[in-house]
């Protein structure tokens, strides 16, 4: 007998819980926290390097809590001053995420022309 948690805890989302969640920071203006369920550093870095790449996004990190919790929480601050208005870290998380499935799906359209037929 062993202590160890199954190995599908890692990656099996349980019943009643949601893949994302965010919460408003109350002591930062335009800034929050996600909550990403059964996930690791490869999506989590992914995002907050798509993110930097955001002129309107002040800051961003994450951190993977401990070993044994399967998820992600990624802060994510936006500029208040932005041409469009105010431009929450709510919709700066969804267009990174539609850029960089852009860009995966780019790569991989490049990846299926460059084999040899």
């Amino acid at each position: 007998m062993t202590n160890a948690p199954e190995n599908y805890e890692a990656w099996v989302l349980p019943d009643g819980v949601e893949k994302v969640s965010y919460v408003p920071d109350t002591k930062i203006e335009n800034c929050g926290v996600f909550r990403l369920e059964r996930e690791d550093h490869t999506l989590a870095n992914l995002l907050r390097m798509q993110l930097i790449r955001d002129p309107d996004v002040l800051f961003v990190g994450y951190k993977h809590p401990h070993p044994l919790d399967h998820h992600i929480e990624l802060r994510v601050q936006t500029s208040t001053n932005t041409r469009a208005g105010k431009y929450m870290p709510p919709e700066a998380v969804r267009v990174a995420l539609m850029d960089l499935s852009a860009e995966i799906s780019r790569l991989a359209e490049l990846a299926r022309r460059s084999r040899p037929s």
